[in-house]
């Protein structure tokens, strides 16, 4: 990612996360990208002055800086108090994030991952956490958040980690969420986590008046809309899709798109789907349109 160019850090938050290798770092500076932050993994400590220093644009886009240092640096312990003091003496106050987890786990992670541990030098790997985890006390001791990774996995972290950066709204979620006509006969979508299908509804595409315009228009809209079998349809599934989202959100993903298919998906899913679209819309949530194949039986013939 590229720096942008102008302007202060000032206004921006700054987060240093830290700790025990194999603690969970990665997962945490995911979620800080998630959360529109400008990240850098492995920052030795003596070049985040200057790295902060730089003049960086504020921008909406991004919210705040977050970097991880670590034992992967040789002089990491012995650079630590001089780089936070050169931090502050700019006038930014950096939040410190600590990850920690019991020795059982941490064994178990590298034994999975077989990646070398950072302070090994020719010992085995279990002196090497004992270790480390001795020389990074001090460092424990400067931290504003303690996170014990233990008993966590990634989708928890993840979700304590934006808790934290949104100063505890748990109700602040970054799943992007679309709603997507589409017709069967073009395939089903693959980004598709929810597939339904309308086909048990009447065509529009048999009613001459109504056959070329599209489920946009106020005339196919009415039509499939009004009809029983789809209010009841919408009662039920939209009562499905406000008990689901929640679950949905609180695991973190990333992205949640709910498809709505007929048969060429020009009328009855896009009607459909609008419809979802403007509820969720109303909810706050933010979601996207999208109508695939709307025009394809058009362009197709």
């Amino acid at each position: 990612m590229s720096l942008p160019a102008g302007g202060s850090t000032a206004m921006q938050r700054v987060y240093i996360i830290t700790g025990l290798s194999g603690s969970g770092k990665t997962t945490v500076i995911q979620a800080f990208e998630d959360a529109a932050f400008y990240c850098v993994d492995n920052m030795p400590l003596e070049l985040l002055p200057k790295f902060l220093d730089l003049p960086l644009k504020e921008s909406p886009d991004i919210k705040g800086l977050a970097f991880v240092a670590d034992m992967r640096s040789n002089d990491f312990i012995s650079q630590y108090p001089t780089g936070i003091c050169s931090i502050e003496a700019l006038g930014i106050t950096p939040e410190i994030i600590f990850l920690e987890a019991a020795v059982d786990t941490l064994l178990n992670r590298y034994s999975q991952t077989r990646r070398q541990h950072p302070v090994s030098d020719g010992k085995s790997l279990l002196e090497s956490i004992k270790i480390e985890k001795q020389m990074m006390a001090p460092i424990k001791q400067t931290a504003q958040h303690v996170i014990d990774t233990t008993r966590m996995n990634v989708h928890e972290l993840k979700s304590k980690v934006l808790t934290l950066i949104n100063d505890g709204d748990t109700a602040i979620s970054l799943t992007k969420i679309n709603v997507l006509s589409f017709g069967f006969k073009y395939g089903i979508p693959n980004d598709a986590d929810l597939v339904v299908d309308m086909r048990f509804l009447a065509n529009p595409y048999f009613i001459p008046e109504l056959k070329n315009q599209d489920g946009e228009s106020r005339a196919v809209r009415d039509f499939v809309l009004s009809n029983p079998e789809t209010q009841v349809f919408l009662d039920k599934y939209i009562g499905l899709l406000d008990y689901l989202i929640p679950l949905y959100k609180r695991e973190n993903k990333a992205y949640l798109t709910f498809a709505v298919g007929c048969t060429g998906g020009r009328h009855r899913s896009v009607a459909v789907a609008r419809r979802i679209y403007e509820h969720l819309n109303q909810k706050g949530l933010n979601p996207g349109l999208i109508h695939r194949d709307i025009d394809r039986d058009v362009k197709e013939t």
